[in-house]
């Protein structure tokens, strides 16, 4: 039986007061082996950001079937209102856990981030700035990288093939790549050739390094508005994330791209010194940021077919990059170095 008229009825939401979230994953079933640091590693991850973040940004996190130490430390912050949001499930997977956390939201920027990333003051800002100078910029890394240039990239070479703003430029920062390297256990991730340059597009403002990494990322939130993937069948890997994180993204015509400077560390699952020495130095972002991200019409299906499909198969081809790239500014000594 029901009695009188529900209030709610044919009311419309409240504008949001937030104009960024942010979205985090996290799966730590123990404290032991693999995971033996993973809780103190969870805790910098989100001190940086409680630090680094301005004041419109709602904070979502993903419990994924966590442990009880860790449930009842991110339910210690959402009493504390450091966190706004906590969605509690089991184990159903990496992408899955990002997917429940875009629902029900309209934000126009989303940042999907994993658990083990130390963000540094500024991220936001250097991040919204890619955007403003790069109407096309449809997902922002903060952290670059010299290897990305061939990852769902062709689309940014289609549109700027010609164009004197493809050019190599010096890396910005060598020392966050070789740590970015050691963070994923492979010291040797970058060669002499990346930690020198770097491709990179640029106006008469800025210059963004081509491609991003998954790891942590900024996406217009309209991306996900329209996803034909609702559902991975990968807990990790398989083609989750190019379904759901990188297709998406060029499917409208937009561009995968980095900021020019390092703002965020990959932490990975060993705690180190270092680590909390970084946060210690992290100064409290007061800002309250108004920034409108420019809309601007997504490309076709067949622009994208085009330009990622059939030109991509040409441009990403080793031999034929090779060239071009040499043709773009890079040293031709390093042209059979950098595309391994």
């Amino acid at each position: 039986m029901r009695l009188g008229l529900n209030p709610n009825k044919d009311q419309e939401t409240a504008s949001l007061t937030y104009s960024h979230q942010i979205i985090i994953p996290v799966y730590i079933p123990n404290q032991n082996d693999y995971f033996k640091n993973s809780l103190a590693i969870l805790k910098l991850c989100l001190e940086s950001l409680f630090i680094t973040v301005h004041k419109k940004t709602f904070i979502t996190v993903v419990n994924n079937g966590s442990c009880d130490e860790v449930k009842n430390y991110l339910q210690e912050l959402y009493l504390e209102k450091k966190i706004h949001e906590i969605l509690e499930t089991t184990n159903i997977g990496k992408l899955n856990a990002i997917l429940k956390g875009i629902v029900g939201y309209n934000f126009p920027l989303i940042t999907i981030t994993d658990s083990d990333v130390l963000f540094l003051n500024g991220w936001q800002k250097a991040t919204y700035s890619i955007f403003e100078n790069f109407p096309k910029a449809g997902v922002v890394c903060p952290v670059p990288s010299s290897r990305s240039l061939r990852t769902y990239t062709s689309n940014i070479y289609w549109d700027s093939f010609f164009s004197k703003k493809l050019a190599f430029s010096k890396v910005k920062n060598p020392l966050a790549l070789k740590k970015f390297a050691v963070s994923v256990g492979n010291p040797d991730f970058y060669n002499r050739a990346h930690l020198e340059n770097y491709f990179t597009v640029s106006n008469e403002n800025e210059k963004a390094v081509i491609g991003a990494g998954h790891f942590v990322g900024t996406y217009r939130g309209e991306i996900f508005n329209s996803l034909e993937a609702k559902y991975s069948n990968y807990k990790m890997g398989g083609n989750s994330e190019n379904e759901i994180l990188d297709i998406p993204v060029v499917k409208k015509g937009f561009w995968r791209l980095s900021t020019e400077d390092n703002y965020a560390y990959h932490m990975g699952n060993v705690l180190e010194d270092w680590m909390n020495d970084e946060v210690s130095k992290l100064e409290k972002n007061i800002s309250e940021v108004d920034f409108n991200i420019k809309s601007i019409n997504a490309s076709s299906k067949w622009l994208y077919m085009v330009k990622s499909k059939f030109f991509g198969k040409i441009i990403l081809n080793k031999k034929i990059m090779k060239y071009f790239l040499v043709c773009k500014g890079l040293p031709s000594k390093d042209s059979e170095k950098y595309l391994i």
